[in-house]
C-alpha cells in the first residue's frame, strides 16, 4: 500500500479502530483475567488456546482480544461473523481447516456473535471442535447458557467479560488524547469532568466512550492559536439522547424485570421506579411491565391486601387505553403501591402445594358426596347423596369432606399475619376451630 493511502485509511478510520490494542500490555480492562498470573493470560503467552467462548456486553474488547490471541499463537487465524455467514461459508471455511490440519498447522477460528447462528450452523462446528481441527472462539453478548448448543459449549471455556469501569474509561480517554494514533498532534483542551461524563454515558462501552470522544473533538471549533476547546454544551449536543443497554429479546430484558419484581418484594418504591423508567425509556412494552406487575400482585401481595390485584388490572387498563409516555405514570401509581404493600406469598405457596399433590395424585376420584347429579342414574349410584347446602344452616358452615380420602387432613393455605390477611388467618382459625369441634359430635 502507498504512503498516501496509508495516510488516507489512517484519517478516515474510526478512532476506536486506530486505537485498538495489539498487545495484552495494552488492552484495558479484564484484570480479573488478563492481569499477570491469571489463567487466560497465562493461556495466551504461553501459547496454550483451546475453545473459549468469549460472553460480555457490547465494547468491552472480546473481537480485540480475539485479535490479540492470534498474534501470540502460531496458528492460521480466521475472522468469521454469525452475521454475514451461512452455512456455505461455514463448509467452506471448514474444508480449508482440514487442509490446514493435513499440514499440521493449528487454526483459530473467531466467530463473532456466535450467538446468531442457529442450532445446525452451530453443529456444523462440532465434530471439528471434538477432533482438534479448530481451536473455536466465540464472541456473544448473550448469556451461553441459552445461546449455545449445550454440546459445543461442554466443549468451550466461557470467560466473562466486564463492563469497563468509569475510571478505566477515563483513562482510555486520556490514552486517546495522548497516543500518535489518537490526537497527540492536535492541542484538544477537555477537562475531566467533561471525560468522566463521557465515561458514564458509554455505560462500560469503551468503544463508546471513544466514539463520543472523538464526535466532541470533530464538533468542536479551534480558537485562533489553534487550540480545540470542547466545551459542556457540545458534549450535550452529542450525548442528548442515550441509547440504554437493553435488548427486549435478549438476557438484559430478564435481568430488569427481575429486578423490578424483587425491588417490590423488598418494599423499595425508588428502587423500582428505577429499574421500571430503565425499561420503559429503552422502549419496553408496558403492557408487559404490566402483566408482571399483576402477577406480582398475587404472587407476593395476595390478600394480604386484595385491593393490590384490582390497582394492577387498573394500571394494565390505562396502559392499554393510552399508551406510552402517558401510561408512565400509571405505572409508576401501581409500582409504588405494590411496593408498599403487606407481603404475603401464602397465595402463591398455597397454589405450589396444592399442585403438587394435584400432579401426583391425578386419578383420586372426586368424593360422592360433592358431585353433581343432574340424571337419575347419577343418583341412583349416589351422587351428591348427603350433601349440605351451607347456606341451610345457622353458622354457614358443615362438616362435610370434600378432600379425597387419601387427603383428608391436607392444609395448603396458610395465611400470614400481614394486613388483610391477618384478618382472614383469624377467620380461618374460627372456621377450623368450628369443624373440629362439630366433627365429635
Amino acid at each position: 500500500m502507498k504512503q498516501s493511502e496509508q495516510n488516507y485509511k489512517s484519517e478516515y478510520q474510526p478512532l476506536a479502530d486506530r486505537l485498538r490494542p495489539e498487545s495484552l500490555n495494552e488492552f484495558f480492562g479484564q484484570q480479573h483475567l488478563l492481569s499477570e498470573g491469571k489463567v487466560l493470560r497465562k493461556l495466551i503467552e504461553s501459547d496454550q488456546i483451546s475453545s473459549m467462548i468469549f460472553w460480555g456486553p457490547p465494547g468491552v474488547g472480546k473481537t480485540t482480544l480475539a485479535r490479540i490471541i492470534s498474534k501470540h499463537t502460531q496458528a492460521s487465524f480466521v475472522n468469521f461473523s454469525a452475521v454475514t455467514s451461512g452455512i456455505k461459508e461455514i463448509r467452506s471455511l471448514m474444508q480449508q481447516v482440514e487442509n490446514n490440519s493435513l499440514l499440521t498447522q493449528k487454526t483459530i477460528v473467531f466467530v463473532d456473535e456466535i450467538h446468531r447462528f442457529n442450532k445446525a450452523q452451530q453443529d456444523a462446528f462440532l465434530p471439528f471442535v471434538e477432533k482438534g481441527s479448530i481451536i473455536l472462539i466465540g464472541a456473544t453478548t448473550e448469556n451461553p447458557s441459552f445461546e449455545i448448543n449445550s454440546a459445543l459449549l461442554s466443549r468451550c471455556r466461557v470467560f466473562v467479560l466486564q463492563a469497563l469501569s468509569p475510571q478505566e474509561l477515563v483513562d482510555l480517554l486520556k490514552r486517546a488524547l495522548n497516543d500518535p494514533k489518537g490526537f497527540k498532534e492536535s492541542n484538544i483542551q477537555i477537562s475531566d469532568d467533561l471525560l468522566n461524563m463521557i465515561a458514564v454515558f458509554a455505560n462500560g462501552d469503551a468503544r463508546c466512550a471513544l466514539s463520543v470522544l472523538e464526535m466532541v473533538i470533530l464538533n468542536s471549533e479551534a480558537d485562533e492559536n489553534g487550540t480545540i476547546l470542547v466545551k459542556p454544551e457540545i458534549l450535550e449536543q452529542c450525548i442528548s439522547k442515550k441509547s440504554l443497554l437493553y435488548d427486549k429479546n435478549g438476557e438484559e430484558h430478564y435481568n430488569l424485570i427481575s429486578a423490578l419484581h424483587k425491588s417490590m418484594r423488598n418494599s423499595d418504591p425508588d428502587a423500582a421506579l428505577y429499574w421500571l423508567a430503565r425499561m420503559l425509556e429503552a422502549g419496553e412494552d408496558p403492557l408487559y411491565i404490566a402483566r408482571r406487575v399483576t402477577r406480582f400482585a398475587s404472587e407476593d401481595i395476595g390478600l394480604a391486601d386484595p385491593r393490590a390485584l384490582e390497582i394492577a388490572i387498573a394500571a394494565y387498563q390505562a396502559c392499554h387505553f393510552i399508551g406510552m409516555p402517558e401510561c408512565s405514570v400509571h405505572l409508576s401509581q401501581a409500582v409504588i403501591y405494590m411496593s408498599v404493600s403487606p407481603k404475603s406469598n401464602a397465595v402463591y405457596t398455597a397454589y405450589e402445594s396444592a399442585k403438587k399433590d394435584a400432579l401426583k395424585q391425578l386419578a383420586e376420584p372426586v368424593p360422592l358426596v360433592i358431585r353433581n347429579a343432574p340424571t337419575r342414574l347419577m343418583k341412583e349410584l349416589d351422587y351428591s347423596k348427603g350433601y349440605q347446602y351451607a347456606h341451610d344452616y345457622e353458622d354457614k358452615l358443615t362438616t362435610m369432606q370434600c378432600l379425597p380420602d387419601s387427603l383428608i387432613g391436607r392444609e395448603y393455605y396458610n395465611p400470614s399475619e400481614q394486613g388483610v390477611e391477618g384478618k382472614i388467618k383469624a377467620r380461618l382459625d374460627q372456621i377450623k376451630k368450628w369443624k373440629a369441634q362439630h366433627r365429635k359430635k
